[in-house]
C-alpha cells in the first residue's frame, strides 16, 4: 500500500522513467529473472504465449496508478519475467 501512496505522488512520466529502470531481478534462490514486457490487454496474451516458448516465464501485477486509460477500464498492468540460463546467457545478447 506505501507505494501505490508513494505513486500517487508521482508524475507518470515519473513512474514511466522508474519502470524503463526495472531490467532484471534476481528471486529467493538466486535465479536471474529479465523483463521482457509492461504492458497489459492483447499485447500482454501475445506476449506471454510468445515468452512461455522460450522458457520459464513469472507474471507480476503491476500498480496502474497514474496509468489513466488502466484506471479508467480496470484494466489490469503486468511485467513478464523471463527465467535466465546465465550459463547460457551470452549466447542469447
Amino acid at each position: 500500500m506505501k507505494d501505490a501512496q508513494s505513486n500517487l505522488k508521482k508524475t507518470i512520466q515519473e513512474r514511466m522513467a522508474e519502470e524503463e529502470l526495472v531490467r532484471e531481478k534476481i528471486d529467493e534462490k538466486g535465479n536471474l529473472w529479465k523483463k521482457v514486457y509492461f504492458g497489459g490487454g492483447e499485447h500482454f496474451k501475445n506476449w506471454l504465449a510468445q515468452s512461455k516458448e522460450l522458457g520459464e516465464v513469472m507474471v507480476e501485477e503491476a500498480d496502474s496508478t497514474g496509468y489513466k486509460c488502466f484506471e479508467a477500464t480496470g484494466e489490469k498492468l503486468y511485467r513478464i519475467w523471463l527465467r535466465m540460463d546465465t550459463s547460457n546467457k551470452e549466447d542469447l545478447f
